[in-house]
């Protein structure tokens, strides 16, 4: 039975989605009384829909309800499914005697918001209902950005509500509108591949291939054949004509990462690319047309390889037109707790059953550890600490952080305020959002002082 058959076809579509996974005789009895409590019934009819649907932002409660020897059967699945869709607030629905099996009673305790045993007391379930859309309202408001954005990339998403990372999304989307090179920097595994596909999905260019080669990761004797490909025969080994990743890119974008350890003789090949748009395969003599546009990423600092001759001047202003620098996870206020947060869900399958998640302890830890390796670094420690867990709250220990955490008692007095004096300033700075104005209120000194300590502390309102 559909939701306009339950509610008449005039009836109006109302904000409050419920998901429900189950044998339908089992909810439609109180289907039309959920209906005029302004709950809108979407069914998942089997696991592969359920996957499907819980990955909408629409939906902040569910229902469970299959046959309980069904779920005992597919209870991984069923688990994973759930735990995958974190911002859910799932309710199971079983017939009493279900839960004198010990499996069931395990997945109930480790996975449900709550459960209710049937038949159905409507008006407890309606309460129950109420209370879990309060909490995952409430969940959402706490860990989501007002207007930050999450871009997806298979196993690794770029989540940010601090700043820093604001300030990375406008930027992604003003350099999209336009087709000129991209330069993008920051540490390693601050995200800087993440941002140039942010920027190919949201340009002109999103339908076309989006083709990443890192140029540190290439044997130099390879890398002009993998750039700009090679004809049959032109060397020892080249059996066949070879395309070449730049010419693949065509029509969309290529992007080169740690485009600072391209050896200088390729340099000017690329440089030519970039001004004649145009290439010519290794033992080719046709110049061949392609229309891509290139985003390059480094860790490394060009200004300083020009100087030094280890990168073409000419190509670095040919790459540098737009630029977006990536922000190290430690300068990202707020972002840590947050970061892991979602890790944690997106992950979800690896973890074990009774592990609920963070420690208060583990979450400080995390917010104040400097991050060496950045995001990557936080997702792998992360990741191994929800295997790793035997109790319910990950703890430091469980995330490696523990002696590092401790290590820190042995700051002098000095270190430890200057420490305590740039954790306070960023994070009036990020309440205040950059106003060094009312920043300075809050912390009780004048516009002259917070900016002298920022200069000391080397920070700014960016």
């Amino acid at each position: 039975m559909s939701y306009s058959q339950i509610c008449g076809a005039d009836a109006v579509v109302v904000s409050r989605p419920l998901l429900y996974f189950g044998t339908r005789h089992t909810i439609e009895p109180w289907a039309e009384r959920l209906c005029s409590e302004e709950w809108q019934l979407r069914y998942a009819e089997n696991i592969n829909e359920l996957q499907k649907l819980s990955s909408a932002a629409e939906f902040k409660v569910g229902i469970v309800a299959p046959d309980h020897r069904e779920i005992i059967n597919n209870c991984r699945c069923v688990e994973s499914t759930i735990a995958r869709a974190g911002h859910i607030r799932w309710i199971v629905l079983l017939p009493k005697d279900a839960l004198d099996s010990p499996p069931l009673r395990e997945l109930v305790s480790a996975t449900f918001y709550d459960y209710h045993t049937l038949p159905v007391d409507s008006d407890r379930l309606l309460l129950t209902l109420g209370h879990a859309l309060g909490m995952a309202e409430i969940a959402a408001d706490a860990l989501l950005p007002e207007e930050g954005e999450v871009r997806s990339n298979g196993e690794s998403e770029m989540v940010g509500a601090s700043p820093q990372m604001q300030k990375v999304f406008k930027e992604i989307r003003k350099v999209a509108g336009v087709d000129a090179p991209v330069l993008i920097t920051g540490e390693s595994g601050t995200g800087k591949e993440l941002a140039a596909q942010a920027i190919h999905e949201r340009s002109s260019r999103g339908h076309g291939p989006f083709i990443a080669v890192n140029c540190g990761a290439l044997p130099t004797n390879l890398i002009q054949s993998e750039l700009f490909g090679h004809e049959k025969g032109s060397f020892t080994g080249a059996h066949q004509r070879k395309i070449g990743r730049i010419e693949v890119a065509s029509g969309g974008s290529l992007f080169l990462d740690e485009i600072g350890d391209l050896p200088m003789e390729l340099q000017a090949n690329l440089l030519r690319f970039l001004q004649e748009k145009t290439i010519e395969r290794v033992g080719g003599r046709e110049d061949i047309t392609v229309d891509v546009r290139v985003i390059a990423a480094t860790h490394v600092d060009l200004e300083k390889a020009v100087r030094e001759g280890r990168f073409r001047e000419d190509l670095y202003y040919r790459l540098n037109v737009l630029q977006i620098r990536m922000p190290a996870l430690r300068e990202r206020v707020g972002d840590v707790p947050l970061l892991a947060q979602y890790i944690f869900h997106r992950f979800a399958e690896e973890k074990g059953r009774k592990i609920k998640g963070f420690s208060k302890d583990a979450l400080h830890t995390m917010n104040n550890f400097d991050w060496p390796g950045n995001v990557r670094e936080l997702i792998n420690r992360v990741r191994r600490a929800m295997v790793m867990c035997d109790n319910s709250l990950i703890s430091p220990s469980d995330l490696g952080l523990e002696q590092r955490n401790n290590s820190r008692w042995v700051l002098t007095l000095g270190e430890a305020r200057d420490r305590a004096e740039t954790d306070t300033i960023r994070a009036a700075l990020a309440q205040n959002q950059g106003s060094v104005l009312l920043a300075s209120k809050q912390l009780g000194v004048s516009r002259v002082t917070l900016y002298r300590l920022m200069e000391k502390h080397a920070l700014s309102t960016n």
